[in-house]
């Protein structure tokens, strides 16, 4: 836990506002020492007493862990009012603790801690893991929100009742105090608007987080290269065909290989072109080339401005994440009027099913009579409730499966989180509609 010896004694100032001759300390705000591992906000405006501090989830999951392990409901009651009326001054958050000074019934505002447990490493691999395993993961974490599926992954990410640990310089010793129920209510309001604060307070700052992301997905990308290296070309030893004797026949053309090499890794310089753009140009080129020598036919030259954005992004590791594909997204979505979060999603359609699975994610149809309508009833023989028709898509009652008819006649899974209409591509395009659904995180979302 962080210890309160680092941080500076608080100094008087005059209470200008008032003319008592009464002191108060300056706030422990100071903004010229933070960085990714602390991080101080401005105090917080007076908000309506009609208004809820929370509005996210996980935001409402803060406010529940203090409220429901509070022993003196008047006591929230009190410190509610404080928060209300912007009695907490600046807040400082680092890991394990919330820190800022509370404006009670005297003139000397008293000094508050709200502790929480840090995460240890194993608990950080298991958040890693999790994270990286779906796109939507982090795209969600990139525009601030928090999936709840990411917070069930068997590490306590969101405090519980009890877990929230108050320290105050008032006499008063209840647990909390008012003016620590008032800097938890006000933590939540942070926590609705950024959820890395929360990830701070458990221990790792964003830029951390985002470089230990960057690297996994680095890693995993490497490791399949690894898996589809090609067996050396046959060839001829420059000796024997150099020797001074009769040239034997050429050889036979070389078969296409089975499927394009990686560029080599370009050295950048000042002023020279930018590495990532030339291995991104490299790898497309040698990508169309290879399809060009196999089949005689260049089908990229056949795509849409916005297909081939999206095919470009698909052919780089990664969602996005490090600074040089966010870039690359960042234009890709720029030159075709779409966002990142878009171009995202896209992305993981491309990855699913290539062209085909990008139609699928964009243009619903109606289904000719015949394999579509045969689904629901292969669907139900596999113990699967009746999924809801609409076009092409097949949805669970309860949310969060969803399948996709496709033109081609294959079935593509999708998933979203519980009570919200936000689908993303999932596992592998299947003739069978129920074995399209094999792998994905169960058969039925509601079920244990």
């Amino acid at each position: 836990m962080p210890s309160d010896a680092s941080e500076p004694e608080p100094q008087p100032e005059p209470d200008v506002e008032s003319g008592v001759a009464a002191h108060v300390p300056r706030s422990m705000a100071a903004p010229a020492r933070d960085g990714d591992h602390r991080r101080t906000f401005p105090a917080l405006a007076p908000r309506p007493a009609a208004s809820r501090f929370a509005e996210t989830w996980w935001g409402n999951a803060w406010v529940a862990a203090l409220e429901e392990g509070a022993l003196d409901a008047k006591r929230l009651a009190r410190g509610r009012s404080y928060a209300e009326q912007g009695s907490v001054d600046a807040i400082t958050v680092t890991p394990g603790l919330v820190l800022a000074y509370v404006r009670g019934s005297r003139p000397r505002p008293y000094r508050v801690q709200v502790r929480l447990r840090t995460f240890g490493a194993d608990d950080w691999e298991r958040f890693l893991d999790a994270a990286v395993e779906r796109p939507a993961h982090i795209a969600a974490l990139l525009d601030k929100e928090m999936p709840e599926s990411l917070a069930e992954c068997g590490v306590p990410l969101l405090p519980g009742p009890g877990d929230l640990d108050p320290h105050c310089t008032c006499p008063d010793r209840g647990h909390p105090c008012k003016h620590a129920a008032a800097l938890c209510y006000q933590t939540a309001r942070l926590l609705d608007a950024d959820p890395f604060v929360l990830l701070l307070l458990r221990g790792r700052g964003e830029r951390e987080l985002l470089d230990a992301l960057s690297r996994r997905n680095a890693a995993r990308a490497a490791r399949a290269a690894q898996e589809r290296d090609p067996a050396p070309l046959p060839g001829v030893r420059a000796t024997e065909a150099l020797a001074a004797r009769r040239l034997p026949p050429l050889p036979p053309p070389s078969a296409t290989p089975a499927h394009p090499e990686q560029p080599p890794a370009y050295p950048s310089a000042p002023g020279g072109p930018d590495a990532f753009q030339l291995d991104q140009l490299a790898t497309d080129a040698a990508a169309r080339a290879h399809a060009l020598l196999a089949t005689g036919h260049d089908e990229i030259g056949e795509l849409t401005l916005w297909q081939d954005a999206v095919r470009l992004a698909a052919a780089r590791p990664g969602t996005g994440l490090t600074a040089a594909t966010r870039s690359l997204y960042a234009s890709l979505a720029s030159a075709t009027g779409r966002t990142p979060a878009d171009l995202a999603r896209a992305v993981a359609a491309w990855r699913q099913g290539g062209p085909d699975g990008l139609t699928v994610l964009e243009e619903p149809w109606d289904p000719p009579a015949g394999r579509f309508d045969r689904a629901r009833p292969l669907l139900l023989a596999a113990d699967l409730p009746a999924f809801r028709p609409w076009r092409n898509h097949l949805t669970h009652p309860r949310g969060g499966l969803q399948l996709r008819f496709g033109r081609d006649g294959l079935w593509y899974a999708y998933e979203s989180e519980p009570g919200r209409d936000d689908w993303w591509p999932r596992g592998t395009p299947d003739p069978d509609p129920v074995g399209a659904l094999t792998g994905l995180g169960g058969d039925d979302p509601e079920e244990p």
